[in-house]
């Protein structure tokens, strides 16, 4: 019963970001035997309560929850409070809020404040993991586990997606789109979603935490990113690496029909929030029916509500519609490039094109895998490989 608990406690922090943002309770299937022992869980880890209701009832997103949790009879009801106390205490140290320092940092140009986390020894040799726009910080928790060991380790989430007002009334603003104009907003009261502007978030974190240089490693799009932080401001940056990176946009490059649906919904989802809403529902079927189940709790976060889906679509809509062709040739620092043949996500041409026109580049081309996958951070070999080429990449 007691490794169930453990199991329940983690499940619940895992699925923060997402039920955050849900309208308030989030419904949940599961034995009506269960409701004390949920109300419990989550008042000692400080979440929103839950409601159990029937499965039939559950909105698409509660169902995804519902399932993540998988609520089920013999959970450790029956255990005494203070175990039940102890034994969540426990698993909440072991998890992601245990392995990290949370801090807040004021963003580039200025804005909501950006969820920036750490792990490791500050005296370590630094590692700026650059996510995939819009994903929950602890998707990158099994990479930030292992570099951390050797590494003093720093990621952040994406501006403008996180951070933001709880929704808990009838109304609330971030399901309906209209949220209060921040601090130097650009157009439509949202902060500047250029590229350049999140690699400004990539120097910005790594400055309040003290790091003058660091090895960038870019997944997803997040290597478009840490491209353009290289560009911008090269002394700061000791090597890179770039994971199945998303370089959608570069001339003759081959795209998946992956990238080419999904650039075609940013651009319409960026226009404006109702047109954001109005290929809400396509977006989310598209990406329930495409994630890992094991994963799905935290890649569909900036589908949840529409809300979010306009800001996402505007900042991954420019991390997809720019080409960082010239900032290549002139990158004289070691650049590991990973890729595979297989990937229907993120075409591998353009990993290929960008190996190609670095002048110190190392190209790892997989029989099989996808940055989605590279998130689970399962494979040793390839994180043995990732931490080897940081270590020898280093300036001295």
């Amino acid at each position: 019963m007691a490794a169930e608990l453990r199991r329940l406690t983690r499940a619940v922090q895992d699925a923060r970001p997402l039920v955050d943002v849900l309208r308030h309770p989030v419904r949940l299937a599961g034995p009506p035997g269960l409701a004390s022992l949920l109300g419990r869980v989550t008042r000692r880890l400080g979440a929103p309560d839950f409601a159990l209701d029937d499965r039939n009832a559950l909105d698409t997103f509660e169902r995804l929850v519902s399932d993540h949790l998988a609520l089920r009879d013999g959970m450790g009801e029956d255990l005494p409070p203070a175990v039940i106390d102890e034994v969540v205490d426990g698993a909440a140290q072991d998890g992601f809020e245990g392995l990290c320092v949370r801090d807040e940092v004021e963003p580039a140009g200025g804005g909501p404040p950006l969820p920036a986390y750490t792990a490791g020894d500050p005296a370590s040799p630094a590692v700026v993991i650059v996510s995939a726009c819009g994903m929950p910080a602890r998707l990158c928790e099994q990479w930030m586990r292992f570099l951390s060991r050797t590494h003093h380790v720093i990621t952040w989430e994406t501006r403008d997606l996180f951070a933001l007002e709880t929704p808990r009334g009838p109304d609330p603003g971030i399901r309906a789109g209209n949220p209060a104009p921040a601090p130097g907003a650009r157009a439509g009261g949202l902060p500047d979603a250029a590229v350049t502007a999140q690699a400004g978030d990539l120097f910005a974190v790594m400055d309040h935490f003290g790091v003058r240089r660091a090895h960038l490693m870019g997944l997803c799009g997040g290597a478009v990113v840490g491209l353009a932080a290289a560009h911008l401001d090269p002394a700061r940056v000791d090597s890179l690496s770039l994971w199945h990176g998303d370089f959608a946009a570069m001339a003759g490059a081959d795209r998946t029909h992956h990238q080419q649906n999904l650039a075609a919904l940013m651009e319409m989802g960026a226009t404006a929030p109702d047109r954001a809403a109005a290929v809400h529902p396509v977006l989310c079927q598209t990406m329930l029916s495409s994630v890992p189940p094991d994963l799905a709790h935290l890649v569909v976060y900036p589908y949840a509500t529409p809300g979010l889906l306009h800001r996402y679509c505007r900042l991954n809509g420019e991390i997809m519609s720019t080409d960082v062709s010239p900032w290549l040739p002139g990158l004289d620092r070691p650049v590991l490039v990973v890729t595979s043949q297989d990937d229907e996500t993120a075409h591998p041409a353009g990993s290929k094109a960008v190996a190609g026109a670095l002048p110190d580049s190392i190209l790892h081309v997989r029989a099989h895998g996808d940055h989605i996958s590279l998130f689970k951070g399962d494979d040793p070999e390839l994180m043995n490989m990732a931490r080897d080429f940081i270590d020898s990449a280093v300036v001295r």
